[in-house]
C-alpha cells in the first residue's frame, strides 16, 4: 500500500491494493455516477477482528458451520467497495465505477436506493470499540483519491450506513471520530 491513492478511472480500481473480485456487483442505472461516500464497520464474527471471514462474505464463500454466527449469514448476497483493515491494509472487491451491494434499504435525502450513486467503504470494526489511526489515515488518503477521480463527491457527501438506514443499521457506530476525516 502507497499513499495517497491513485484510480485507475478505466477500471475502477485502486493502484497497488489487493483486488478480490465479489460477484455481488452490477452497473449502475444508466446516468447515474458516485455521488455518496457511504462508511461502514464490519467485523467477523462480531466483535472479532482478522481472519478470512470478511472476504469469504463479500465472495459468497462464507462456510456456514465455520461459526454459529455465520449460519444467519448463509444466502446473504453482499459486498462493499473495499475494506480498510485493523493494520490499514486496503482490499478492494468492487470497481468504483459499478454498484455495489453495500447500503440495502436506504435513503439520502428523499433518494431512495443509496446503492445506485454511492460508494461503500468498510473499515474492520464494530460499534463496541475505537477504530485505529491508521485506518483514519488510510480513509482520509482514499477519500482524497475518490474526490478527485469522482468530482460529484466531496467531503460534504459522507454519511455513515446508519445516517441511510437508520433504526435498520447502526454503523459506523459512536466509536468512529468523523473529526478525524474531517466532519461534523
Amino acid at each position: 500500500m502507497s499513499l495517497p491513492f491513485k484510480i485507475d478511472l478505466k477500471r475502477g480500481l485502486l493502484e497497488g491494493v489487493r483486488f478480490l473480485p465479489s460477484p455481488n456487483i452490477n452497473a449502475r442505472p444508466s446516468g447515474m455516477v458516485p455521488e455518496l461516500l457511504v462508511i461502514h464497520a464490519i467485523s467477523l464474527p462480531p466483535g472479532e477482528f482478522g481472519g478470512p471471514w470478511i472476504d469469504q462474505l463479500f465472495c459468497n464463500t462464507l462456510d456456514a458451520g465455520a461459526h454459529a454466527f455465520f449460519a444467519q449469514l448463509q444466502g446473504l448476497k453482499v459486498s462493499a467497495h473495499a475494506l480498510i483493515r485493523r493494520d490499514g491494509e486496503v482490499v478492494q472487491y468492487v470497481p468504483f465505477h459499478l454498484r455495489a451491494w453495500h447500503a440495502g434499504i436506504s435513503c439520502y435525502q428523499g433518494r431512495e436506493n443509496c446503492n445506485d450513486f454511492s460508494i461503500g467503504i468498510e473499515l474492520e470494526g464494530c460499534d463496541h470499540c475505537a477504530f485505529e489511526p491508521i485506518q483514519y489515515a488510510v480513509l482520509n488518503a482514499l477519500i482524497d483519491a475518490l474526490v478527485i477521480a469522482y468530482p460529484r463527491l466531496n467531503r460534504e457527501r459522507i454519511v455513515g450506513h446508519s445516517d441511510i438506514a437508520p433504526g435498520r443499521k447502526t454503523d459506523p457506530g459512536p466509536y468512529f471520530d468523523w473529526h478525524e476525516i474531517g466532519i461534523y
